[in-house]
């Protein structure tokens, strides 16, 4: 877990907070709106604490791809991302007694050129799953994997190098590194 290298002391709330998202926003709007709202549902019952939100979403353009729901749109996908660059967008949203900081990184990931067979291959895993865009950088789908432009981290789902020095002015008490 990434906030593990950060040496916090921390727990996972999950907010269940409503994830839907308007198309017509831009991939770094939504992102911070969601990662606000979770973070905001979990800090009114959570007031002398520091309350981290996030959100990652994968995009082609302006067009977000979200988790797939099934094989077809697994296939789909990852057959869209085969060969190109796309973007991946990682919001957070940071609360404590009052102070709110939100912000965003955006990092570029190249795939190599898929065959139909790797695809196929790689949605038998499961992995495609509950990642959204179809991948997971951190596991299997690092095999397709070109090149990245940007923050590993945020990739996988929490850009703690930003995290770090947003705890920090916001005077976190205990960051260790």
């Amino acid at each position: 877990m990434l906030l593990q290298q950060l040496h916090l002391d921390f727990s996972i709330i999950h907010s269940n907070v409503d994830e839907s998202i308007d198309r017509k926003v831009s991939p770094e709007c939504v992102v911070t709106d969601l990662a606000t709202r979770k973070a905001l549902a979990v800090a009114d019952d959570y007031h002398s604490s520091y309350v981290i939100g996030s959100d990652t979403v994968v995009a082609q353009g302006d067009h977000i791809l979200e988790k797939p729901k099934d094989k077809e749109e697994a296939k789909k996908m990852l057959s869209q991302l085969s060969g190109i660059t796309h973007s991946v967008f990682t919001g957070v949203a940071v609360i404590f007694e009052g102070q709110q900081e939100v912000f965003y990184e955006k990092t570029d990931v190249t795939f190599w050129e898929l065959t139909e067979q790797e695809i196929l291959n790689y949605i038998e895993t499961g992995e495609p799953y509950d990642k959204a865009g179809g991948y997971g950088i951190q596991a299997l789908g690092a095999l397709f994997v070109k090149e990245i432009k940007g923050d590993y981290a945020s990739v996988v789902g929490l850009p703690i190098s930003k995290l770090y020095r947003t705890l920090k002015k916001m005077g976190y008490p205990s960051l260790r590194v």
